[in-house]
Order: C-alpha cells, then sequence, then structure tokens
C-alpha cells in the first residue's frame, strides 16, 4: 500500500524543511507525497513564493503530516490551519516536525506531556511558550510513536530517513540515503552541535578508525581496541570521538551493530545466532536485548516485517 505524506506549507516556511521530506520521501518506492496549504499561493521565508498542489484536505487523508520549520517563532499560522493539524492527529495520522516546526505542533496542543525538541538556538523560546513540553534540548530527533520531532534544518534528513527505516527497513533507508547522497543513518541521540565535526589538518581526524570498526563489528571490539587502533588513550579517544560524531565510541558501536543485524535479517535467511555472531553480539540473548531497546521488537518479528 502507498504511504501517503502531505507536508505543510504557509507563510514564512522555512524552504529547505520543505523540500526535505519530498526528497526523501521521493527517493523509494512506497510514498506519495504532496504539498499543502490553507492558502494555495504562499510566500517562503527567503522571499519567493510558493504555490501549493494541494489544500488542507490533504491533511485528512494523509498517513504522515509533515510540519516544516517557521522562520519567525513567536508567529501563528492560524486556526484553520491547526484545527486541521488536530484533526490530522486525533484520526491517528503520524505527525512530524522539523526544526522550528514542533512550534506549530506546540501551538495546535499536540505536544503537551510529551518529549519533543527543535533547533538548538530556539530552546529557551520553545520552553517559554510550552512549559508542558519534555523537551530534549541536544539530539537530533525524538520518536515518541505518532509524533516524532527533530532537530534544527539538517536533522530533517535524519528524522525521514529514520521514518523510512521504520516503515520500510533499513535497505529501504540506505537506498534513500543513497539516492540523496547523504550518510545512511545518523542516531536519534546524537548531539545537534558538535564541537569539531571538522578535524583539524594537523590532529586529522577518526574516520579511519570507524572504517576499521565497521570492518571488524564481528569481532569482540572494544572502545579500547579502537582507542589503540587510533593511536590514544581511551579518555583522549572518547574525547575526541564525541567531538568529532555527538556520540560515544560505546553507543555508536552498539548503533552499528544493530544496524548491521537488521540488514542481515532483511536480506539474509541465517539462523538469529549467526546474526548475532555476524553483527558482534555474541549470543541471540545479547542481540535480542539490544535489539528491542533499539527498535522495540524482536529479531524475528522484524525479519518477518521487513524480509524480501
Amino acid at each position: 500500500m502507498t504511504h501517503r505524506v502531505a507536508v505543510l506549507a504557509f507563510d514564512g516556511v522555512v524552504a529547505f524543511d520543505l523540500a526535505t521530506p519530498l526528497q526523501v520521501f521521493n527517493a523509494i518506492r512506497g510514498y506519495s507525497t504532496t504539498v499543502c496549504a490553507a492558502d494555495r499561493q504562499i510566500e517562503a521565508a527567503h522571499g519567493f513564493g510558493i504555490v501549493a498542489p494541494s489544500g488542507l484536505e490533504a491533511l485528512a487523508a494523509a498517513d504522515t503530516v509533515v510540519v516544516p520549520g517557521v522562520a519567525d517563532e513567536r508567529a501563528t499560522v492560524g486556526e484553520p490551519i491547526l484545527a486541521a493539524l488536530r484533526a490530522a492527529a486525533e484520526r491517528g495520522a503520524r505527525m512530524a516536525s522539523i526544526c522550528t516546526g514542533a512550534f506549530i505542533l506546540g501551538q495546535a496542543g499536540l505536544l503537551a506531556g510529551r518529549r519533543a525538541t527543535t533547533h538548538w538556538r530556539s530552546i529557551d523560546e520553545f520552553r517559554r511558550q510550552f512549559p508542558d513540553v519534555l523537551v530534549e534540548p541536544d539530539v537530533l530527533y525524538v520518536d515518541e510513536g505518532e509524533l516524532v520531532t527533530s532537530a534544527g534544518v539538517a536533522a530533517g534528513i535524519d528524522l525521514c530517513l529514520h521514518l523510512v527505516r521504520r516503515d520500510l527497513g533499513a535497505e529501504a533507508a540506505n537506498r534513500a540515503a543513497r539516492r540523496i547522497v547523504v550518510a545512511p543513518h545518523r542516531a536519534g541521540g546524537q548531539a545537534q552541535f558538535i564541537d569539531a565535526p571538522v578535524p583539524d589538518a594537523e590532529g586529522g581526524g577518526l574516520g579511519d578508525t570507524r572504517a576499521w570498526a565497521l570492518a571488524h563489528l564481528s569481532e569482540p571490539l572494544t572502545v579500547e581496541a579502537m582507542a589503540r587502533q587510533a593511536g590514544f588513550s581511551p579518555r583522549t579517544f572518547a574525547r575526541r570521538f564525541r567531538a568529532e560524531t555527538g556520540t560515544t565510541p560505546l553507543k555508536w558501536l552498539l548503533a552499528q551493530r544493530v544496524l548491521l543485524a537488521r540488514r542481515l535479517l532483511e536480506t539474509t535467511d541465517l539462523p538469529v545466532e549467526h546474526v548475532a555472531d555476524r553483527a558482534g553480539f555474541g549470543t541471540a540473548v545479547s542481540l535480542r536485548e539490544h535489539f528491542r531497546r533499539a527498535v522495540a521488537t524482536t529479531p524475528t518479528a522484524y525479519r518477518t516485517a521487513f524480509s524480501g
């Protein structure tokens, strides 16, 4: 079945955020997307007009509604839009926001008592406007099931790929990432703001060490082993790793093992015990524990849903 995605447009919409879900979801089969607005002719935040092909009725038929960022966090989009968003959520549509689009979901009353995030520069204003929201200030995106919010700008790509991964599996998300030429996976818990994403010329980076680790996931890798390969003490290595990636070596390593297990479950008929060994978990029990924590299901149930 085709999954219908409606991307909301409004005056002051951030054009990058508006285009992101269209680029990601249109990169693979299984989705149909449309841009909808209360008024078909709208003015984007960067000084050009956009003609929306659909009206707000598209929200009533959507399986997923994506709300892009708004340039002015204090602006209101009007009650017709807010009422349409509330109706879509009550109907069971998955609601997602990119960057400051979380402010619009907040205005619609859809975030009260829930975890959410937005652009790091807007966190204080977000807390001021929505004190009843449980704000996650440092992450790329927050997945609350049928409510998903992302951090600023490019984190919207991570959010959309995460939704593809949820809907169609890791291989589909990887294909979408290759099509739009981005990294296939950054975990939602990764920090928004990375102190040193580009290594200086003298110190070099840890990219070679991460590539080495990916080639040795079936082995009993430890953070200490990665540090030795990089030529640093474990403490220095951990500090540099977080500065470059926004996450800890252990969290990164576990996330890569889970991703490999997902691909093996989707694309092979290896027994779960062999998948656990190939992905470096050692035992099926360990795989099940980490897999359930990361994916909220069992390896067997995941294979049933996404294999083939």
